[in-house]
Protein backbone atom coordinates (compact mmCIF):
# COMPACT_ATOMS: atom_id res chain seq x y z
CA UNK A 1 0.00 0.00 0.00
CA UNK A 2 1.80 3.12 -1.18
CA UNK A 3 1.70 6.28 0.81
CA UNK A 4 0.72 9.71 -0.53
CA UNK A 5 3.40 12.31 0.23
CA UNK A 6 2.37 14.49 3.14
CA UNK A 7 2.36 18.24 2.70
CA UNK A 8 5.11 20.20 4.38
CA UNK A 9 4.23 22.09 7.51
CA UNK A 10 1.48 19.72 8.59
CA UNK A 11 1.51 19.55 12.39
CA UNK A 12 2.50 16.21 13.84
CA UNK A 13 0.68 14.48 16.70
CA UNK A 14 3.41 15.76 19.03
CA UNK A 15 2.93 19.33 17.79
CA UNK A 16 -0.82 19.11 18.34
CA UNK A 17 -0.26 17.81 21.85
CA UNK A 18 2.21 20.60 22.61
CA UNK A 19 -0.32 23.21 21.48
CA UNK A 20 -2.98 21.68 23.70
CA UNK A 21 -0.62 21.81 26.67
CA UNK A 22 -0.02 25.51 26.00
CA UNK A 23 -3.76 26.12 25.84
CA UNK A 24 -4.19 24.26 29.10
CA UNK A 25 -1.79 26.71 30.73
CA UNK A 26 -4.06 29.60 29.83
CA UNK A 27 -2.82 30.56 26.39
CA UNK A 28 -5.93 29.66 24.43
CA UNK A 29 -9.26 28.80 25.99
CA UNK A 30 -12.60 28.12 24.30
CA UNK A 31 -15.07 30.97 24.33
CA UNK A 32 -17.57 31.09 27.21
CA UNK A 33 -20.36 30.01 24.88
CA UNK A 34 -18.40 26.86 24.04
CA UNK A 35 -17.48 26.05 27.61
CA UNK A 36 -17.65 22.46 28.73
CA UNK A 37 -19.75 23.25 31.78
CA UNK A 38 -22.42 20.92 30.39
CA UNK A 39 -20.19 17.93 31.11
CA UNK A 40 -20.90 15.64 34.00
CA UNK A 41 -18.99 16.58 37.14
CA UNK A 42 -15.81 14.68 37.81
CA UNK A 43 -16.04 11.71 40.11
CA UNK A 44 -12.35 10.79 40.16
CA UNK A 45 -10.39 13.11 42.39
CA UNK A 46 -6.89 12.98 43.74
CA UNK A 47 -4.17 14.93 45.49
CA UNK A 48 -3.12 17.05 42.50
CA UNK A 49 -5.23 20.17 43.12
CA UNK A 50 -5.24 22.99 40.58
CA UNK A 51 -6.20 26.60 41.37
CA UNK A 52 -9.16 28.04 39.46
CA UNK A 53 -10.65 31.53 39.70
CA UNK A 54 -13.77 31.93 41.82
CA UNK A 55 -15.88 34.97 42.75
CA UNK A 56 -14.54 36.82 45.76
CA UNK A 57 -15.95 39.44 48.11
CA UNK A 58 -17.22 42.55 46.32
CA UNK A 59 -17.49 40.77 42.97
CA UNK A 60 -13.71 40.37 42.62
CA UNK A 61 -11.91 37.20 41.69
CA UNK A 62 -10.08 35.02 44.12
CA UNK A 63 -8.47 31.66 43.63
CA UNK A 64 -9.57 28.54 45.36
CA UNK A 65 -8.10 25.08 45.12
CA UNK A 66 -10.25 22.89 42.89
CA UNK A 67 -10.26 19.16 43.52
CA UNK A 68 -7.96 17.68 40.92
CA UNK A 69 -8.21 14.44 39.07
CA UNK A 70 -6.49 11.46 40.58
CA UNK A 71 -4.25 9.04 38.71
CA UNK A 72 -5.85 6.80 36.13
CA UNK A 73 -4.98 3.27 35.24
CA UNK A 74 -3.50 2.41 31.87
CA UNK A 75 -6.73 0.55 31.10
CA UNK A 76 -8.81 3.68 31.73
CA UNK A 77 -6.59 5.75 29.44
CA UNK A 78 -6.69 3.09 26.71
CA UNK A 79 -10.50 3.01 26.80
CA UNK A 80 -10.68 6.80 26.60
CA UNK A 81 -8.27 6.87 23.64
CA UNK A 82 -10.34 4.20 21.88
CA UNK A 83 -13.47 6.27 22.51
CA UNK A 84 -11.77 9.37 21.11
CA UNK A 85 -10.63 7.50 17.98
CA UNK A 86 -14.17 6.26 17.32
CA UNK A 87 -15.57 9.75 17.88
CA UNK A 88 -13.13 11.27 15.36
CA UNK A 89 -13.83 8.59 12.77
CA UNK A 90 -17.58 9.10 13.07
CA UNK A 91 -17.33 12.89 13.01
CA UNK A 92 -15.09 12.84 9.93
CA UNK A 93 -17.60 10.96 7.79
CA UNK A 94 -18.89 14.15 6.12
CA UNK A 95 -15.50 15.87 6.05
CA UNK A 96 -16.70 18.69 8.29
CA UNK A 97 -14.04 20.09 10.66
CA UNK A 98 -14.23 18.59 14.13
CA UNK A 99 -14.42 21.23 16.84
CA UNK A 100 -12.22 20.98 19.90
CA UNK A 101 -15.19 21.98 22.06
CA UNK A 102 -17.18 19.00 20.72
CA UNK A 103 -14.32 16.65 21.59
CA UNK A 104 -14.14 18.05 25.12
CA UNK A 105 -17.89 17.93 25.60
CA UNK A 106 -18.70 14.51 24.18
CA UNK A 107 -15.57 12.47 24.89
CA UNK A 108 -12.99 14.00 27.21
CA UNK A 109 -15.15 14.89 30.21
CA UNK A 110 -13.19 14.39 33.44
CA UNK A 111 -10.01 13.75 31.46
CA UNK A 112 -9.37 17.38 30.46
CA UNK A 113 -6.14 17.42 32.46
CA UNK A 114 -4.67 14.72 30.17
CA UNK A 115 -6.33 15.91 26.94
CA UNK A 116 -3.01 16.68 25.18
CA UNK A 117 -1.81 13.14 25.86
CA UNK A 118 -5.13 11.65 24.76
CA UNK A 119 -4.99 13.67 21.55
CA UNK A 120 -1.40 12.59 20.87
CA UNK A 121 -2.20 8.90 21.40
CA UNK A 122 -5.39 9.10 19.33
CA UNK A 123 -3.53 10.89 16.52
CA UNK A 124 -0.83 8.23 16.54
CA UNK A 125 -3.38 5.43 16.39
CA UNK A 126 -5.31 7.10 13.58
CA UNK A 127 -2.07 7.44 11.62
CA UNK A 128 -0.51 4.04 12.30
CA UNK A 129 -3.64 1.90 12.27
CA UNK A 130 -6.15 3.65 10.01
CA UNK A 131 -3.89 5.69 7.75
CA UNK A 132 -5.34 9.06 8.77
CA UNK A 133 -3.42 12.14 9.83
CA UNK A 134 -5.13 14.30 12.48
CA UNK A 135 -4.51 17.87 11.31
CA UNK A 136 -5.45 21.20 12.84
CA UNK A 137 -6.91 23.33 10.04
CA UNK A 138 -5.02 26.46 11.05
CA UNK A 139 -2.92 27.32 14.10
CA UNK A 140 -5.20 28.02 17.06
CA UNK A 141 -8.31 27.32 14.98
CA UNK A 142 -9.55 24.73 17.50
CA UNK A 143 -10.79 22.62 14.58
CA UNK A 144 -9.38 19.38 13.20
CA UNK A 145 -9.76 17.22 10.11
CA UNK A 146 -8.61 13.72 9.19
CA UNK A 147 -6.45 13.47 6.08
CA UNK A 148 -6.17 10.10 4.35
CA UNK A 149 -2.44 9.42 3.96
CA UNK A 150 -2.81 6.04 2.26
CA UNK A 151 -4.09 4.89 -1.08
CA UNK A 152 -7.05 2.78 0.06
CA UNK A 153 -7.59 -0.72 -1.17
CA UNK A 154 -10.88 -2.56 -0.81
CA UNK A 155 -9.93 -4.79 2.13
CA UNK A 156 -8.25 -1.98 4.08
CA UNK A 157 -11.25 0.31 3.58
CA UNK A 158 -13.60 -2.40 4.83
CA UNK A 159 -11.59 -2.99 7.99
CA UNK A 160 -11.55 0.78 8.63
CA UNK A 161 -15.32 0.90 8.23
CA UNK A 162 -14.87 3.32 5.33
CA UNK A 163 -17.09 1.87 2.61
CA UNK A 164 -18.17 4.91 0.66
CA UNK A 165 -21.09 6.27 2.69
CA UNK A 166 -21.27 8.07 6.03
CA UNK A 167 -23.61 5.39 7.35
CA UNK A 168 -21.05 2.61 6.75
CA UNK A 169 -18.81 3.68 9.62
CA UNK A 170 -21.77 3.82 12.01
CA UNK A 171 -22.94 0.41 10.83
CA UNK A 172 -19.50 -1.10 11.51
CA UNK A 173 -19.58 0.28 15.05
CA UNK A 174 -23.04 -1.21 15.68
CA UNK A 175 -22.00 -4.55 14.18
CA UNK A 176 -18.95 -4.56 16.44
CA UNK A 177 -21.08 -3.87 19.51
CA UNK A 178 -23.42 -6.73 18.63
CA UNK A 179 -20.62 -9.24 18.04
CA UNK A 180 -18.68 -8.30 21.18
CA UNK A 181 -21.85 -8.62 23.28
CA UNK A 182 -22.44 -12.21 22.22
CA UNK A 183 -24.26 -11.58 18.92
CA UNK A 184 -27.23 -9.88 20.57
CA UNK A 185 -27.44 -6.45 22.15
CA UNK A 186 -30.31 -4.40 23.55
CA UNK A 187 -31.22 -1.14 21.89
CA UNK A 188 -30.67 0.59 25.23
CA UNK A 189 -27.04 -0.59 25.31
CA UNK A 190 -26.49 0.64 21.74
CA UNK A 191 -27.66 4.16 22.56
CA UNK A 192 -25.76 4.21 25.85
CA UNK A 193 -22.60 3.73 23.79
CA UNK A 194 -23.47 5.99 20.83
CA UNK A 195 -24.31 8.89 23.14
CA UNK A 196 -20.61 8.94 24.07
CA UNK A 197 -19.88 9.59 20.39
CA UNK A 198 -22.40 12.43 20.18
CA UNK A 199 -25.09 10.33 18.45
CA UNK A 200 -28.52 10.48 20.15
CA UNK A 201 -31.74 8.60 19.34
CA UNK A 202 -33.97 11.69 19.73
CA UNK A 203 -31.69 14.35 18.22
CA UNK A 204 -31.12 14.93 14.52
CA UNK A 205 -27.49 14.35 13.60
CA UNK A 206 -25.56 16.53 11.15
CA UNK A 207 -24.08 13.48 9.40
CA UNK A 208 -26.58 10.65 9.91
CA UNK A 209 -29.83 12.59 9.91
CA UNK A 210 -32.23 10.60 12.09
CA UNK A 211 -29.91 8.04 13.76
CA UNK A 212 -32.75 6.02 15.29
CA UNK A 213 -34.49 5.64 11.93
CA UNK A 214 -31.16 4.79 10.26
CA UNK A 215 -30.38 2.00 12.73
CA UNK A 216 -33.81 0.58 13.54
CA UNK A 217 -35.48 1.04 10.14
CA UNK A 218 -33.04 1.64 7.27
CA UNK A 219 -30.39 -0.91 8.30
CA UNK A 220 -33.19 -3.36 9.14
CA UNK A 221 -34.90 -2.85 5.77
CA UNK A 222 -31.53 -3.32 4.04
CA UNK A 223 -31.20 -6.58 6.04
CA UNK A 224 -27.98 -5.56 7.76
CA UNK A 225 -29.69 -5.83 11.13
CA UNK A 226 -32.49 -7.77 12.78
CA UNK A 227 -34.61 -5.75 15.22
CA UNK A 228 -37.02 -7.47 17.60
CA UNK A 229 -39.00 -6.52 20.66
CA UNK A 230 -37.87 -8.25 23.85
CA UNK A 231 -40.92 -9.82 25.52
CA UNK A 232 -41.90 -9.03 29.10
CA UNK A 233 -39.73 -5.91 29.44
CA UNK A 234 -40.90 -2.81 31.26
CA UNK A 235 -40.11 -0.31 29.89
CA UNK A 236 -40.27 -1.85 26.44
CA UNK A 237 -36.88 -2.66 24.96
CA UNK A 238 -35.66 -4.16 21.71
CA UNK A 239 -32.69 -6.30 20.71
CA UNK A 240 -30.46 -6.13 17.64
CA UNK A 241 -28.64 -8.91 15.84
CA UNK A 242 -26.76 -9.23 12.57
CA UNK A 243 -28.98 -9.59 9.52
CA UNK A 244 -28.45 -11.97 6.60
CA UNK A 245 -26.91 -9.28 4.38
CA UNK A 246 -24.19 -8.61 6.97
CA UNK A 247 -23.17 -12.27 6.93
CA UNK A 248 -22.89 -12.13 3.14
CA UNK A 249 -20.94 -8.85 2.88
CA UNK A 250 -18.58 -9.11 5.83
CA UNK A 251 -17.46 -11.62 8.46
CA UNK A 252 -16.99 -11.90 12.20
CA UNK A 253 -13.23 -11.83 11.75
CA UNK A 254 -13.32 -8.59 9.76
CA UNK A 255 -15.56 -6.95 12.35
CA UNK A 256 -13.33 -8.22 15.18
CA UNK A 257 -10.28 -6.76 13.42
CA UNK A 258 -12.12 -3.43 13.16
CA UNK A 259 -12.82 -3.49 16.92
CA UNK A 260 -9.22 -4.52 17.65
CA UNK A 261 -7.84 -1.63 15.58
CA UNK A 262 -10.05 0.83 17.44
CA UNK A 263 -8.66 -0.42 20.77
CA UNK A 264 -5.08 -0.87 19.52
CA UNK A 265 -5.18 -4.53 20.48
CA UNK A 266 -4.85 -7.90 18.80
CA UNK A 267 -8.02 -9.82 17.91
CA UNK A 268 -6.67 -12.68 20.05
CA UNK A 269 -7.04 -10.46 23.12
CA UNK A 270 -10.72 -11.43 23.00
CA UNK A 271 -10.34 -15.25 23.00
CA UNK A 272 -14.06 -16.07 22.97
CA UNK A 273 -14.81 -13.83 20.03
CA UNK A 274 -11.60 -14.84 18.26
CA UNK A 275 -12.43 -18.56 18.45
CA UNK A 276 -15.95 -17.83 17.20
CA UNK A 277 -14.54 -15.79 14.32
CA UNK A 278 -12.10 -18.58 13.42
CA UNK A 279 -14.94 -21.10 13.35
CA UNK A 280 -16.90 -18.74 11.13
CA UNK A 281 -13.92 -18.48 8.75
CA UNK A 282 -13.63 -22.28 8.62
CA UNK A 283 -17.32 -22.63 7.86
CA UNK A 284 -17.07 -20.09 5.07
CA UNK A 285 -14.07 -21.92 3.58
CA UNK A 286 -15.96 -25.21 3.34
CA UNK A 287 -17.52 -25.94 -0.05
CA UNK A 288 -21.30 -25.83 0.07
CA UNK A 289 -22.83 -29.26 0.42
CA UNK A 290 -24.41 -30.43 -2.76
CA UNK A 291 -28.14 -30.89 -2.72
CA UNK A 292 -29.37 -34.49 -2.78
CA UNK A 293 -30.36 -35.77 -6.18
CA UNK A 294 -34.12 -36.04 -6.64
CA UNK A 295 -35.40 -39.58 -6.41
CA UNK A 296 -36.70 -41.06 -9.60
Amino acid sequence: MSQIPRSRGRPSAFALADRERERGRGGDHPSPSADVSEEAPSTSRGPDARAVPAPGPGGGRRFQAAPAVGPRTQKQLELKVAELVQFLLVKDQKKIPIKRTDILKHVVGDYKDVFPELLRLAAGRLRDVFGYELVELEPRSNAYILVNTLEPVEEDAEVRGDQGTPAAGLLMIVLGLIFMKGNTITETEVWDFLRRLGVYPTKRHLIFGDPKKLITEDFVRQRYLEYRRIPHTDPVDYELQWGPRTNLETSKMKVLKFVAKIHNQDPKDWPVQYCEALMDEENRARPPSSAPAPSS
